[in-house]
């Protein structure tokens, strides 16, 4: 017979959605851990034996698949789903998909041959935009970035008010050039370039929208040519901490500085955004909070498959640093 969540919770006492919290690696009290984790050994739980998936023959895997392993972001969200599926049994699969839909569609198709538990998927947004038409014999758990509406569970940061909050930020700083510099693969830059362009236009501003390779490489090239514009812009915003880098990159190229030439701010608080020049103004996004949470999501669906899709959206933080503050 085989043993389920609430088994779990009946022989720790706790309620379900606290076994969840643990099993996905959630804050919770040590004392209410420490009994989960110990029912989870007594009754010899693991979320794949107890799902009705796993009677078609799924293995006790789980499948990642980001689209840049080198971005700090998708190292951080990789470890806390590690983390996660280790403290369930479980093992995991990571693919590094380098943007590019046909990786995408032969990391797929990889997941289906080795019989995969569940699925979490950054996609691109080619390949979000065909998720309604593909069927998988597994759960799918979207992070970072969502497909179409009501079809897969996702946990995504709300990138509209993010992005609105830099703009904003640097208004208030006394700041009416703002320039953006835009990924041009994801649905969570479309999402930031959103927010940027409302915010802009409720500041009475022009936005000015640049696109690149979420890179460090094309990032350079692009912020080059902008930063050496005659009309250079008094602030450059990015939308990822890969394209901040390259803007980094790029200013320290052309000998120029935060904020006495431009003024920087961009998203992903990386320990090189405090270290760098005075420091470069960022959103922090509660990456392990967002791997984390799509644990929880791909368990609880794997437990009742029939539930309805959910969406958590999470909220970043502003944090300020010299690259935003008005020169004198």
């Amino acid at each position: 017979m085989s043993v389920g969540i609430k088994d779990v919770a009946i022989a720790a006492g706790v309620s379900p959605a606290t076994v969840s919290r643990v099993l996905a690696n959630h804050t919770v009290k040590p004392e209410l851990r420490e009994r989960v984790e110990t029912a989870i050994r007594l009754t010899g739980y693991r979320p794949n034996l107890s799902a009705r998936r796993l009677r078609s023959q799924h293995s006790n895997t789980i499948g990642l698949i980001v689209p840049d392993i080198r971005n700090p972001f998708f190292t951080t969200l990789s470890r806390a789903v590690e983390d996660a599926a280790y403290l369930a049994n479980m093992r995991v699969v990571l693919c590094n998909t380098d943007e590019n839909p046909s990786r995408e569609t032969m990391y797929l198709r990889l997941m289906q041959e080795e019989r995969v538990t569940g699925v979490i998927y950054a996609p691109t947004r080619e390949t979000a935009a065909q998720l309604d038409r593909l069927n998988f014999d597994f759960p799918v758990v979207l992070v970072d970035r969502h497909g179409p509406p009501g079809r897969h569970d996702s946990v995504v940061l709300d990138n509209r008010q993010a992005a609105a909050t830099l703009v904003s930020h640097l208004y208030a700083r006394g700041f009416r050039v703002i320039e953006g510099l835009f990924g041009n693969t994801s649905s969570t830059a479309r999402d930031r370039l959103s927010g940027y362009t409302e915010a802009m236009n409720d500041c009475g501003l022009t936005p000015r929208a640049n696109f690149v390779a979420p890179n460090p490489e094309a990032a350079v090239v692009a912020a080059r040519e902008i930063l050496s514009r005659k009309d250079k812009p008094e602030a450059l915003i990015a939308s990822n901490g890969l394209i901040l880098l390259g803007i980094a990159q790029a200013m320290q190229e052309l000998e120029l500085r935060a904020p006495q030439d431009i003024a920087l701010a961009g998203f992903d608080n990386e320990i090189w955004t405090g270290l760098i020049g005075s420091g470069i103004t960022v959103i922090q996004q509660p990456v392990a909070d967002i791997g984390h949470s799509a644990m929880r999501l791909l368990f609880e669906r794997i437990e009742t498959p029939e539930m309805a899709p959910r969406v958590v959206m999470l909220s970043g933080k502003l944090i300020e640093r010299n690259s935003t503050k008005r020169s004198a």
